[in-house]
């Protein structure tokens, strides 16, 4: 039986998984350590670890048009936790992830969650991954998350993963690691907002070991206020394959920003191209969207959210 969620820890399912109510399918909700429901399907199953706080999703292969809601909520001041979520992903699948956490911390404690994501993903399987992470309350302690993603492609395997970082978030060390066989593909788009003092780090290391694999990193950030953000992927061509980084922030007010994005290539077939672009909102932008009736400040939201869109 699920647990009844209040109107609170219903808004923070809404803002990071777009859900209204308890979904159906395969879900698993994580309730300040606690579980507050789980559904599985006939192709989708879903197993408590024993050995470590977290669990398995285990799909079996063929599964297709199928997701999985996996959040995270998080209202305890004083709380943190480390979990482990694995995915077995069979062969010839197609399936949609939605995870993200969402904190709301009214004390003067920390509230924090590390998560560790690994994903085994079958030969020719496709997988769409979408993780947000979302902070509010109105106490003075930290919103802290710190996810790990771990990426195994088999043969013809692609995943896209669409993390997004809405805003609240105190402190975040995001770490990528991904491992494409032959032909396989990793498409990563990264939207971040930073504002007040908050800081943020991305590292994302990908290995493209098979002919014909391929990785697209797109990183779109915002940093605003005393913000701090430090962005370095690197991408290692080791076979014949191709791979594309291209970072791009909007810097405001007395914000820092480091981009450093890295390739390196293994191999003489390997084509590998970086790029790596900071600057402020333009002026010709925000003059053309004022002349049509918009303050400085509703211009600025307008931009800024069709860059993060």
């Amino acid at each position: 039986m699920p647990k009844k969620l209040s109107t609170m820890e219903l808004n923070l399912l809404r803002q990071i998984a777009g859900l209204h109510k308890i979904p159906e399918g395969a879900y698993n909700i994580r309730d300040n350590g606690e579980s507050a429901g789980r559904g599985t399907t006939a192709n989708i199953d879903i197993v408590t670890k024993t050995d470590k706080p977290g669990i398995d999703i285990v799909v079996k292969p063929g599964t297709k048009n199928e997701s999985v809601h996996i959040p995270v909520i998080i209202s305890k001041t004083g709380y943190s936790e480390l979990v482990y979520n694995d995915f077995f992903i069979g062969e010839d699948c197609d399936v949609l992830i939605i995870a993200g956490c969402g904190i709301h911390n009214s004390g003067c404690d920390v509230a924090q969650h590390d998560g560790v994501h690994t994903f085994h993903i079958g030969k020719n399987s496709r997988v769409k991954y979408v993780e947000k992470h979302y902070g509010e309350g109105e106490g003075t302690g930290e919103k802290i998350m710190n996810p790990k993603t771990v990426v195994y492609l088999a043969e013809g395997a692609s995943m896209e993963m669409d993390t997004t970082q809405i805003r609240g978030i105190d402190s975040t060390k995001r770490e990528t690691n991904v491992e494409a066989a032959a032909g396989a593909e990793i498409v990563i788009l990264e939207k971040l907002l930073t504002h007040g003092k908050q800081e943020a780090y991305s590292d994302m290391d990908i290995q493209l070991n098979g002919e014909d694999s391929k990785a697209r990193v797109i990183s779109r950030s915002v940093a605003q206020d005393d913000s701090k953000q430090v962005f370095h992927p690197n991408v290692t061509g080791n076979a014949r394959c191709f791979g594309h980084v291209q970072c791009d922030t909007i810097i405001m007010g007395n914000a820092r920003v480091q981009s450093i994005p890295a390739i390196t290539a293994n191999h003489v077939d390997a084509q590998l191209i970086h790029e790596a672009a900071i600057g402020r909102i333009a002026g010709d932008q925000l003059m053309k969207l004022m002349t049509l009736g918009l303050t400085e400040e509703q211009a600025e939201e307008r931009i800024l959210a069709g860059f993060l869109k």
